[in-house]
């Protein structure tokens, strides 16, 4: 008797939850990887061709592995949003443009689809350095490193200080609304739905849902809050919060010397293509 198809439950996209362990990603400095975030991410704005793409995915892997983050913890994404792409993809490619693919004498542009590959890859690229840093941080460490790294923003009289607590509490409250929102979410799916006769009932029904679910969602983060000022009134105020002695060491000028050399072979490869294909 064959058994039922069970199809895998999806996984939920996580972020500032670092994964476990003490591979020398996790143990370099959190601001080495705020800068290597904006390097790759001003190389990818201002150099968005194949090879920076392909140079950072591979970087990106590499360090994953090198950080040892699971396949597990990839979120999966909805059937919705692989429609969404798939349809991008038919429009983009009904609009031709060069390279041509010919078969006979049919000829084909796939200008437009290789575009929009590129488009997506971009974003998946970007989205991965962030979650990289995500995996491998832990939410306490990213404003003293802000706090580090804004000092020479001081002799300005910027509030680089207010600026890292404020990074710290958005840090730190995020996870706690979004189990929050997740079991508001659950409570309103578990309530009985009264029977609608009419599209305007269902209409004004589905309003009041939101109302609803919305009120919630505001006292909770107002509860929180509260909460949360309590407890850093306690340890002695808001100062605390950037006060992690933690600074960068020999690994972490390796690391920024791997990054700079990856943005200056994609600069190279990138510039070397445009006269190449120039001449």
């Amino acid at each position: 008797m064959s058994r039922p198809k069970t199809s895998s439950p999806a996984r939920p996209l996580v972020l500032m939850r670092p994964v476990p362990g003490r591979t020398p990603v996790h143990a370099l400095w959190a601001g080495t990887k705020l800068i290597t975030v904006m390097l790759l991410a001003a190389l990818l704005t201002f150099f968005p061709g194949w090879p920076s793409i392909t140079l950072v995915a591979v970087f990106v892997l590499a360090t994953a592995r090198l950080a040892g983050v699971p396949r597990g913890a990839v979120p999966s994404m909805p059937r919705t949003l692989w429609i969404m792409l798939a349809a991008g993809a038919v429009v983009t490619a009904a609009s031709g443009g060069a390279p041509t693919l010919g078969w006979g004498s049919v000829r084909l542009g796939v200008g437009g689809l290789l575009d929009y590959l590129q488009l997506i890859l971009l974003a998946v690229v970007l989205l991965g350095v962030c979650a990289l840093v995500s995996w491998t941080t832990n939410a306490a460490e990213v404003a003293p490193a802000v706090s580090t790294l804004g000092r020479p923003l001081r002799a300005l009289r910027l509030p680089v200080d207010d600026w890292a607590a404020t990074i710290a509490l958005a840090l730190r409250a995020f996870p706690m609304l979004s189990r929050e929102f997740r079991v508001l979410s659950a409570a309103r799916r578990l309530r009985p739905r009264p029977a609608t006769t009419t599209r305007r009932d269902g209409l004004a029904r589905r309003s009041t849902d939101l109302i609803d679910l919305l009120t919630a969602a505001m006292t909770a983060a107002l509860r929180r809050a509260d909460e949360m000022g309590d407890a850093i009134t306690a340890r002695g105020g808001s100062g605390q919060l950037a006060a992690l002695p933690a600074r960068p060491r020999t690994a972490d000028a390796l690391a920024l010397a791997v990054v700079f050399a990856v943005c200056g072979l994609s600069i190279y490869l990138e510039t070397g293509t445009s006269l190449a294909v120039g001449s």
